[in-house]
């Protein structure tokens, strides 16, 4: 009895141990830092994803010369599941008269759609635009070639990512079969029945700058520059979503990591020798994020979908979660989760939800984007044609009510 009584005072409960639960990575992309304007410019993005896929449906058709291309209504109908089409094809191109055009087919009999007039303007302006900048579509490959630890890349990454790059669509021919000189393509050793684009011509070191050694050029040459040349020269441009608060360690943290050296984007780095120690640990992530800065910088609109960017990693040497690094670090990129898709943006490209210095190819782009956001409105009693249109203040395209606009 007194072992026993002895055995109940020495005993002493259990501790309670509280182990912190691991943030999903759902959970880090919900809790991350919201901007409105790139929020509302990825609000319209998003239909304007659905119509460019509908659209290359309707121009991959082959009908005679006479024609302009079109598509059945049955055909886009069957489609509309995988088009995210929720309430089907037909509603989804009765929101869009600016950009389709339904009609009834008078040897087929039954509903056809093609484009509008001013939509196929639009689709020859962006075709005129990129065979404009043939040359700078062959330096952004040659570009995105050098980033490569092999100088090469599989072709079906770059298909991938044609369209983000202003490549044409028959780039195949019209820029790397014309240019041997600085492309090859050739099979791949570890993967059967892949092709890879290979950089075969000797591009001089000092040709290849990053964007972000531009910057730091500007910043240093500026008057007022009121920063140390030596702690710019590491460091990334940086502006945080609206109401975003910096606390003090957030700040000492950037501060040590804009000084913090790493190996650009076109500087070679020797892959599987890896440092395990922090600051190891620190110049690989920033050498990631550079990376990823520089093949924004190439894309037409200096935007892209995340998954694009992931067929490209492991050719970059990027051992490290593309999407997480964009979350690590608010003040470079922006990453929205609209439409179906993760989309990475550029923060310093863009200002009021516009790009800071467009170019004619996103120009064309833009206009399509403006009647996707017209939806409906805009349409005169007799006429197809979008009227009253301004700028508004946040760069969007906004309708001017007339008195000919109908209810």
């Amino acid at each position: 009895m007194l072992t026993h009584l002895l055995q109940k005072l020495n005993h002493k409960p259990p501790t309670t141990v509280l182990l912190r639960r691991k943030t999903t990575s759902a959970e880090y992309v919900a809790s991350r830092n919201r901007d409105p304007t790139f929020e509302k410019l990825m609000d319209k993005y998003k239909n304007l994803f659905k119509v460019i896929a509908i659209q290359d449906l309707i121009l991959g058709t082959t009908t005679n010369a006479a024609a302009p291309p079109a598509v059945s209504l049955d055909f886009l109908n069957r489609l509309s599941q995988r088009l995210h089409l929720n309430r089907g094809a037909t509603h989804f191109l009765r929101k869009y008269p600016h950009i389709f055009n339904i009609f009834h087919h008078p040897i087929k009999l039954q509903p056809y759609c093609t484009l509008t007039e001013t939509a196929l303007k639009i689709t020859q302006q962006e075709a005129t635009a990129i065979n404009a900048t043939l040359p700078l579509v062959v330096t952004r490959l040659v570009r995105l070639l050098s980033i490569s630890v092999t100088k090469s890349l599989p072709l079906r990454a770059i298909f991938k990512v044609f369209r983000e790059l202003g490549l044409p669509d028959d780039f195949e021919e019209s820029v790397i079969l014309k240019k041997s000189d600085l492309f090859a393509l050739v099979d791949s050793d570890n993967e059967p029945n892949t092709h890879l684009l290979k950089l075969v011509g000797d591009i001089p070191k000092g040709e290849l700058v990053a964007a972000v050694d531009n910057w730091r050029v500007v910043e240093c040459c500026k008057e007022d520059c009121g920063v140390d040349r030596n702690e710019i020269l590491f460091s990334f441009k940086h502006s945080y979503p609206p109401g975003m608060k910096l606390k003090r360690n957030f700040k000492a943290k950037v501060k040590e990591w804009q000084q913090l050296r790493y190996v650009g984007p076109y500087e070679a780095v020797e892959i599987g020798k890896k440092r395990k120690n922090k600051i190891g640990m620190m110049e690989m992530e920033k050498r990631a994020v550079g990376i990823v800065h520089e093949f924004l910088s190439l894309t037409v609109e200096k935007m892209v979908e995340v998954e694009k960017i992931s067929h490209f990693r492991k050719w970059f040497g990027i051992d490290l979660n593309v999407r997480d690094l964009f979350l690590d670090h608010p003040g470079i990129f922006y990453l929205s989760t609209k439409g179906y898709r993760h989309t990475v943006f550029l923060r310093e490209a863009y200002e009021r939800g516009c790009l800071i210095e467009p170019n004619p190819v996103y120009e064309a782009r833009r206009k399509l984007l403006d009647l996707v956001i017209l939806g409906r409105r805009g349409l005169s009693r007799g006429h197809s044609e979008p009227t009253g249109v301004s700028q508004g203040e946040d760069g969007f395209t906004e309708e001017v009510k007339t008195d000919s606009d109908e209810n």
